[in-house]
This record gives C-alpha cells, structure tokens and sequence, in this order.
C-alpha cells in the first residue's frame, strides 16, 4: 500500500487561479519521486496542500497519507502530524529559520513540539542531527544564528530539524535552488544517504533534470497544475511520451549537440487537454 495518495486533488486561489487541477499520484515507503515542471505549474502549491499549509485556498480532491485523509482533517490532527510523520524542507532556508534564535534552539524546539523531553535532552538531539548532517563543530555550532552559516549549511540545518524526528514523508522543496553545484551535490548525497537508513520517502520538489537524474525512483511532470506524464525516471528520461517532458530534458545544457529551441515548440496548454 502507498504511504501517499494524492486523488483529483485542486486548489484555487482567492482571484480564481486554479493552482493544481484535478492532480493525482501516489508514492510508496522509502521511494523518492520528483516533482518537475518549470516555475508556476503547480509543485510548490501541491506539497504546501499536502501539509494544509494554504490558508484561504481552496483545496478539494483527496490527499492520503497512511490511510488519513488529510484535506478533511482537522487542524489538531494535521499540527500532530507535521514534524512528526511528514517534514518539509523550504527552498529558502534563511526566511524559514528565526534569525532571533540559534539554530540548535530551533531544532530543538521542533523536537519537543512533539516529545515531553527536558531542553537539555532536546539539545542533545539537536547536536546530534547537526553532526549527522555533516555541520564541523556542532557543538559550538548549535549556540550560532542562522546569518552565521552559509546557504548550504543553512539547508543542512533545515534537513536535520526535519528528520529530527524521522518522519515517514519528507517533503523537499526546491531545496538545492540557490545552491552551488558542489554544495548541492554533497544535499543530494545526504538526503538520499538519510533516505536509506531511514526509510523515509521522500517528495523532492525541483525544476532540475539533473538533479532528478541522480536522485529520483520515478518522476512526475507537472504542466499547468496538471500531471503530464508518471514513470521510473529511466523510462521517462530515456523515452518521453510527452512533447512537454522532451522540451524540459531539452532545455539540460549539453556539450555534445548544440542547444535546441526548446519550450518553443511545446503545443499550448489547450492542444495538451
């Protein structure tokens, strides 16, 4: 059984912009599945309703995580999942940390949200994840501010608040974005190391075919706030059923072809209904 249905899900917006329109997927336990489309066609908007992080939106269809359907639970039942069962890592790590407290606090923090543990023991955990997430001198480094650190180790920060507590979900998104390529390598290398032992699945969220390339059991393209095409990330990379999927693969520099036209001759969301 999946740990994870998402079924006819939509969300509209206030002014009437459908966001995601009638999406529906499904991930298994310890699997990862990339979700790709390029900037506004919905992959932000859906792992933010997974969460019920989208106060005033309009949010119908069906989401199941572990036999809960969370579009129909109640505020108390989603606050006692988040951090506990699912986590989410931001894509901008410096606004989603408290610059006022230090970082160790906020893991911390995170931490107690859902155990009935002392500061001191809470503090242990949060030296503890620092050091598995591969941050030099956690100690010392728990007692800094999140201004102290740079982006990488920022989102190193925000990985270990987010498995602090080995959620069954891991929600990432875009987390690599304003990254380096060597930096985001060593995330990719961490989640997916994290992932294993673990078993956690995880919901990588990305613009980044290379980054779906290394990191991804399947992979779900989104267009418009719909599902474009589903597969192992074998199959859809080395044959794309989708001119949409084929313009994104397009749009990977290469050194061995010249660069295409790319989006350019993608049919218009109408001819693709």
């Amino acid at each position: 059984m999946s740990l994870l249905e998402v079924s006819e899900l939509s969300v509209v917006f206030g002014n009437g912009v459908r966001a995601v329109d009638r999406l529906s997927f499904d991930l298994d336990r310890g699997s990862t599945l990339c979700v790709v489309g390029e900037s506004g066609s919905g992959k932000s908007v859906t792992s933010l309703a997974i969460l019920g992080l989208l106060p005033g939106a309009e949010v119908s269809g069906r989401i199941t995580f572990d036999g809960v359907n969370l579009v129909a639970a109640r505020p108390a039942e989603l606050r006692a999942l988040r951090g506990e069962r699912i986590a989410i890592v931001f894509q901008d790590a410096l606004s989603a940390l408290n610059p006022y407290y230090q970082v160790g606090f906020q893991i911390a923090e995170a931490y107690r949200a859902h155990r009935r543990v002392p500061m001191a023991q809470a503090r242990r955990v949060a030296v503890r994840m620092l050091e598995r997430v591969g941050i030099p001198d956690p100690e010392r480094r728990a007692r800094e501010y999140p201004h102290q650190f740079s982006g990488g180790m920022r989102q190193r920060v925000m990985i270990a608040m987010a498995l602090c507590l080995e959620p069954e979900l891991l929600i990432a998104d875009e987390p690599t974005t304003a990254l380096d390529v060597t930096v985001q390598a060593q995330i990719l290398g961490l989640l997916d190391e994290l992932r294993r032992e673990t078993g956690t699945s995880v919901l990588f969220v990305t613009h980044d075919m290379g980054v779906v390339a290394g990191l991804a059991d399947e992979v779900l393209v989104m267009r418009g706030g719909r599902a474009v095409e589903r597969g192992p990330v074998d199959r859809v990379f080395a044959e794309p059923a989708e001119p949409y999927t084929r313009a994104l693969l397009a749009c990977v520099p290469r050194i061995d072809r010249p660069v295409p036209d790319r989006l350019a001759t993608v049919p218009p969301m109408e001819a693709t209904r």
